[in-house]
């Protein structure tokens, strides 16, 4: 497990790049407020938006989630607590005023950065224009 990439995986940066053309600031790994250890993988601090973007199989997609055959209990016990953590964290970061979005990695980047543009908008934040 410590050889899985836990940030700046293939989808986040993909996310990142279609992001940051459309003229979106944002903080990468940004700390969960109350919550030591545990990061928001996109978060735009001012309108308070968290985005998360969860591998399918280590947070239970269900398309595409697998079960281990060896080692089986161990690590459904694992991807349940993965499961969990993931709950208290959207609970958390929602108790405090943040809207969480949360996106698969099969998803398409296009439509998730389009979902994400839509709610920084909503939230009344105006698009910087990058070109200035």
């Amino acid at each position: 497990m410590s050889r899985q990439n836990s940030r700046d995986t293939g989808p986040e940066i993909a996310v990142r790049r279609l992001l940051h053309s459309n003229g979106f600031r944002y903080r990468v790994h940004y700390p969960v407020p109350g919550a030591p250890r545990r990061k928001i993988d996109i978060a735009f601090v001012g309108p308070r938006i968290a985005i998360f973007l969860d591998g399918c199989f280590w947070h239970g997609c269900p398309q595409h989630a697998t079960s281990p055959k060896a080692n089986a209990e161990w690590w459904q016990n694992k991807l349940d607590r993965n499961m969990a953590r993931d709950r208290e964290t959207g609970e958390l970061l929602e108790a405090s005023g943040w809207t969480v979005l949360r996106f698969w990695e099969h998803e398409e980047p296009e439509s998730v950065a389009q979902v994400i543009a839509h709610a920084r908008q909503a939230a009344g934040s105006p698009v910087r224009d990058a070109r200035n």
